[in-house]
C-alpha cells in the first residue's frame, strides 16, 4: 500500500470538494480520483460516497481516517523530534477568523518574521473556521473555546463589539437614541443560515425582531458599508477604529463582549516555532478595545 495515496485520501476527507484538495495539495482533480480508486480496489472497500457536495466518507472511509490520522500523528511526532522541536525554523499554518486576520494580525507578521528569518507563515483568514482536529491548520484562533479534539487551548483576548455609522448615514435621518429607533434605519449584518457561530448571532440577541437589510457573510464587506454610509452595523472596536468616521451608537445600550482562544494541535503544541507564534498573538492581542 502506498502511504502517499493514504495521505492523499486524508486531504480528500478533510477537503471534500476534489477541486479544493486539488489546490490544496498541487494535484488535478483527474489524478486525485484516480489514486483514490486505485486505493479502494487495494483495500477491497468503498472509502467515498461521490455527491454534489463533493467526496463524503463512507462508514468504511471514515474508520480509516481514524487510523489513518494516528499514522499521520505517529510521523509527525518522529519529524518534530528529529527537526524543529528546539529550533526556531519551519513553517506555521495558523487559521483565523477573517476580521482579525486581515485587520491585525496580517500587518504584524511582517515583525514576527523579522524576529523568526527562518519561520514561514500561511495565514488562513476566512469567514469561517480552519479545523485543527482535521490538520487544516497547525493553529487556529476561535470565536469560542472549544471543547473537544486533542488540542491545547489557551485564552488570548477579550474583545467588545459596538453600533456604529457615519455621519453621512445619519445625517438626514431619524435620530437613533433608543433600541426602538432602528426600525427605521438600514441595518447591516450577517446573511443568516451562513453564519458559522453562534457568537456571531448579534441581532437575535440584541434586538430581537429585527433583521438586518444589508447582509454579507464577510464582516470585512460589513465594515466596508458602514464606512460608506450603507447603513448602522455591529462591528468589533478594534476594526471600527480604522476609519474615524465612524461614530460609535448606544454605547450604554449596545455593547457585546466576546473573546478569541488559540487552538494548537497536542501533537505540535511543543514545537517551537508554535510556541512562538502563541507568544507573539498573546502579546498582539492583549489590549484590545
Amino acid at each position: 500500500m502506498n502511504w502517499d495515496d493514504l495521505k492523499l485520501f486524508l486531504d480528500v476527507s478533510r477537503r471534500p470538494k476534489l477541486e479544493e484538495a486539488a489546490a490544496q495539495i498541487h494535484l488535478d482533480a483527474t489524478t486525485i480520483s484516480r489514486r483514490i480508486k486505485r486505493l479502494e480496489q487495494e483495500l477491497g472497500v468503498t472509502l467515498f460516497e461521490r455527491t454534489r457536495r463533493g467526496h463524503v466518507l463512507t462508514v468504511a472511509g471514515e474508520k480509516l481516517v481514524a487510523r489513518v490520522e494516528a499514522m499521520e500523528s505517529a510521523s509527525l511526532d518522529i519529524l518534530a523530534e528529529r527537526t524543529s522541536e528546539h529550533s526556531a525554523e519551519g513553517r506555521i499554518r495558523l487559521g483565523v477568523t477573517e476580521g482579525l486576520g486581515s485587520t491585525l494580525i496580517a500587518p504584524a507578521l511582517g515583525d514576527f518574521k523579522h524576529l523568526h528569518p527562518k519561520i514561514d507563515v500561511d495565514l488562513i483568514a476566512l469567514s469561517g473556521f480552519v479545523s485543527v482536529p482535521k490538520r487544516q491548520a497547525d493553529m487556529s484562533i476561535m470565536l469560542a473555546r472549544p471543547s473537544s479534539g486533542r488540542l491545547k487551548v489557551r485564552k488570548l483576548s477579550d474583545y467588545s463589539l459596538h453600533l456604529f455609522g457615519t455621519a453621512a448615514y445619519l445625517g438626514n435621518r431619524t435620530p437613533i437614541r433608543t433600541r426602538d429607533d432602528l426600525q427605521h434605519h438600514t441595518l447591516i449584518g450577517y446573511v443568516d443560515d451562513l453564519i458559522y457561530s453562534a457568537q456571531l448571532r448579534y441581532f437575535d440577541e440584541l434586538l430581537p425582531g429585527l433583521a438586518p437589510n444589508l447582509c454579507s457573510p464577510s464582516i470585512l464587506a460589513q465594515f466596508e458599508m458602514v464606512s460608506a454610509g450603507a447603513g448602522v452595523g455591529i462591528l468589533p472596536a478594534f476594526m471600527a477604529k480604522r476609519n474615524p468616521d465612524l461614530r460609535k451608537l448606544l454605547v450604554d445600550d449596545i455593547n457585546v463582549q466576546r473573546a478569541f482562544w488559540l487552538a494548537v494541535h497536542e501533537d505540535v503544541a511543543t514545537l517551537t516555532r508554535n510556541r512562538l507564534m502563541s507568544d507573539f498573538l498573546v502579546t498582539l492581542l492583549h489590549d484590545l478595545p
